[in-house]
């Protein structure tokens, strides 16, 4: 058993990573001219086509899961794919990144209520203290304070894209799930990216996209290679792994695992775009890193180490 959680362990910082490197690929498309809606329609649609072969074939025939699990796909794919990253991107229109992240990550504490509301399992002191902790670990590595400036609608997308974030997490981790993680991955990201591109045709995304060759790590390159990074591994690999990893660790788990997203985003920023971290960073790393392990630990002591289905994701407390 501890092998298992160790690899479930292995498979969610993975899949932060792999989710990390989006802000920085996304970043070079927009400094050369990209809008950030044609950034994520590319992200989507590409990966979606990539994991289409293989979802077939985790079905192996099985397609009536996708007619009797449609409300799974549709709230994952419209909430957790398409819904987070667009009300993620109007927050950072109304609010300093920093900010809008911090907003966005408050996720982890709606899947901390949502499991005490839904299914009883009250949190501990512990979790309840890692929770805390872990918060005020982000808003250091964010540096909110010093970019901090408040926007009632940004706040309102902030906190929209934060239900998102913990929809994504509440059902990645139903380990009852009979849909496959690579089935679901896929479908969901199906359905992200036609939403988005809905929205694009009706002109509420702008789009805009440019061949100009973009900047990483102080080279310059196709554009193709910041768009194939973000569709393969910020996007196919990254939800993938990130639905094989709740399944085994938990949404509450999970979802605090996931920070590591933002210590790994700084890294990339760092390696990419030549943003050294300050010591104020190092310093959150370390709260957050913190944090998580209460949270673990906790959820050791409730005995509530293991997922829990969630077949009402959309119920989930704003």
């Amino acid at each position: 058993m501890r092998n298992i959680r160790s690899a479930g362990l292995v498979l969610a910082l993975v899949s932060a990573a792999a989710f990390s490197t989006s802000g920085s690929l996304a970043g070079s498309l927009i400094a050369a001219g990209w809008t950030p809606g044609a950034a994520v329609i590319a992200r989507l649609v590409l990966a979606a086509a990539v994991l289409t072969v293989p979802a077939v074939l985790a079905l192996r025939g099985r397609w009536s899961l996708l007619r009797t699990r449609a409300r799974t796909v549709v709230v994952y794919g419209a909430l957790a794919v398409a819904g987070a990253q667009f009300a993620y991107f109007n927050a950072v229109s109304h609010l300093s990144v920093g900010v809008a992240l911090l907003l966005e990550y408050q996720g982890i504490v709606l899947v901390v209520l949502w499991l005490w509301l839904r299914h009883g399992r009250r949190p501990r002191p512990l979790v309840l203290a890692g929770s805390a902790v872990a918060i005020v670990g982000l808003a250091l590595v964010l540096d909110v304070v010093g970019g901090f400036r408040l926007d009632g609608v940004g706040v309102l997308w902030g906190l929209l894209a934060a239900v998102g974030m913990a929809v994504y997490f509440v059902l990645a981790s139903d380990e009852d799930e009979p849909l496959p993680p690579l089935a679901l991955s896929g479908a969901g990201l199906w359905i992200g990216a036609l939403l988005l591109l809905g929205l694009a045709v009706t002109g509420l995304i702008p789009v805009r996209a440019t061949a100009a060759p973009v900047t990483l790590a102080g080279h310059q390159v196709s554009w193709l290679v910041p768009v194939l990074g973000l569709s393969l591994v910020a996007a196919a690999l990254a939800y993938v792994l990130g639905i094989l990893g709740a399944r085994i660790l938990g949404a509450t788990v999970a979802s605090f695992v996931g920070l590591a997203e933002v210590l790994f985003a700084v890294g990339f920023a760092w390696l990419f775009v030549g943003q050294v971290p300050t010591v104020l960073q190092a310093v959150g790393g370390v709260v957050v890193i913190a944090g998580v392990t209460l949270v673990r630990i906790g959820e050791l002591r409730s005995g509530h180490d293991a997922p829990v289905p969630a077949e009402e994701p959309v119920a989930a407390p704003v």
